[in-house]
């Protein structure tokens, strides 16, 4: 067995080819709420949360006007971004909602709450708030028992205003 890599290691940010720049960042920018902090001529742009250099790198170089990948291939299955609680998460589907951006799932996961959905491109995104590990669900014996119930949605977004 291979030792394990630090527990301080963290992924730090995403890069999506797109068809639309434009359209990208309008959808990360005015629905998911992400800042943009520079655009790299007319072809890419880099947002984040908070200041940083980037979290979401986007760019047309090799996929301007391009399609989704078709069902059955290899590719990101899905890019997950975590929100720091429950009212953040909360809000984040309050802002979908108001945008008219459709679901393609929520799922409560015992560890984490995550809603999953589709960029502009297809690429799918979960959005999701992680509970205190002490919360997570573990088995008779111990081990973690991650689940994958419902995920009351008209509770999360009541528990965005509090």
């Amino acid at each position: 067995m291979t030792n394990p890599i630090s527990s301080d290691v963290r992924i730090g940010h995403v890069h999506l080819k797109v068809a639309d720049l434009d359209r990208s960042v309008a959808f990360y920018r005015d629905v998911l709420g992400f800042e943009v902090q520079q655009y790299y001529g007319r072809r890419a742009a880099f947002l984040s949360a908070g200041g940083y250099h980037h979290h979401i790198g986007l760019n047309t170089w090799e996929s301007a006007n391009g399609t989704p990948p078709p069902h059955g291939h290899t590719g990101l299955f899905h890019a997950a971004i975590l929100y720091p609680d429950r009212a953040s998460l909360g809000d984040a589907l309050h802002r979908l909602t108001q945008a008219g951006i459709a679901l393609d799932g929520a799922a409560d996961h015992g560890v984490s709450e995550a809603i999953y959905l589709r960029d502009p491109d297809g690429n799918g995104l979960e959005l999701y708030r992680d509970r205190p590990q002490e919360e997570w669900p573990l088995d008779e014996s111990g081990e973690l028992a991650m689940v994958n119930a419902p995920l009351d949605l008209d509770a999360l977004l009541a528990d965005r205003e509090r």
